[in-house]
């Protein structure tokens, strides 16, 4: 019976890889998941952190958790984003160490890679250049979890790797209007406008600024398809120093032609309008996922039937969504 702890399985990306687990275990697979919540573990305090692992003995740890936001929350409070995810990362990856967890999968995000970056953005980017002012505390965390993860590897002959997707969404996605990310933040933006009966919704800049999207599933088959790789494999695609892996989808989209998809999905009819006064940002954020690809995963779910999906789950959660 293989014991796995999967932490952060509340969230949207730790929600998704729970359900993929729990489809194993329905399936036959001999696995004991063990989870908790924010109010059972705070994975931020160091004693509580080891007394769990010292008393629950997961053979796997999979670390899903993170202090996670938008631009606005990421400007707003980048002190909470740099310390929290830090001591996550700290305290779980050290103290599965403590308990004897020889394989540990943590997942980052495409923020890691310099602002100014060759497109599409290959792992061997990394640590090349400046950071993105905007969210550089929590790049800098997700950063320190890959050396964590690669330390403890050349010290100790752990088996700890770390994926990072590029920008998700999907069903339990947060659609808040301040703290929310693109793709949900619209989608509420135009659903409300259809039901309104609004004539125009503004995007900020021109919308010609191009961004890759992976469904939330398809996250969670990736993450999962990387843990499970041999070791032997593993090792033969990445390097000691460099053992990330991109998980994304390969191809990107404008967000002035993501916004008139989602407007479609929706309902709206009116016009969509830009704000040339704001800032376009980044021309263009695009992953490459030709190492992951190599070992024989691609992304299955489209934009639009993923847009569709999350779009069914909003109206489906609406009333919690836009907290």
């Amino acid at each position: 019976m293989t014991r796995i702890y999967l932490a952060g399985h509340r969230g949207m990306v730790g929600s998704a890889i729970l359900r993929k687990l729990e489809g194993r275990k329905a399936a036959g697979a001999a696995l004991t998941l063990l989870t908790r919540t924010h109010r059972e573990l705070d994975l931020t305090n160091q004693a509580a952190v080891r007394d769990f692992m010292q008393a629950e003995r997961p053979d796997i740890v999979i670390l899903a958790a993170a202090r996670v936001g938008g631009i606005h929350a990421n400007n707003t409070y980048p002190a909470d984003f740099i310390y929290e995810n830090l001591m996550i990362e700290c305290n779980v990856i050290h103290q599965a160490f403590a308990a004897g967890v020889r394989r540990l999968l943590q997942l980052g995000s495409s923020c890691i890679y310099p602002r100014a970056v060759a497109q599409p953005m290959r792992e061997e980017a990394l640590l090349t250049d400046v950071l993105e002012p905007t969210n550089e505390p929590y790049a800098i965390a997700k950063i320190a979890g890959i050396k964590l993860c690669e330390s403890y590897n050349r010290q100790h002959g752990t088996d700890y790797r770390s994926v990072m997707p590029t920008n998700l969404y999907g069903p339990g996605d947060n659609f808040h209007p301040e703290n929310s990310h693109v793709l949900p933040a619209l989608i509420r933006r135009f659903h409300e406008a259809a039901r309104a009966g609004a004539e125009s919704v503004m995007i900020w800049g021109t919308g010609q600024p191009r961004r890759e999207f992976l469904h939330v599933e398809d996250m969670a088959e990736g993450s999962l398809f990387v843990l499970d790789l041999p070791q032997e494999v593993y090792a033969a695609n990445t390097q000691p120093m460099l053992s990330h892996i991109n998980l994304g989808s390969g191809t990107d989209i404008s967000i002035l032609e993501l916004a008139q998809m989602v407007a479609e999905i929706t309902g709206f009819t009116g016009q969509i309008t830009t704000d040339l006064t704001k800032p376009d940002g980044t021309m263009r954020k695009l992953m490459d996922v030709s190492r992951l690809a190599a070992m024989g995963w691609r992304a299955e779910i489209g934009l639009r039937a993923g847009v569709e999906d999350a779009y069914r789950w909003y109206l489906a959660h609406a009333e919690t969504a836009r907290r």
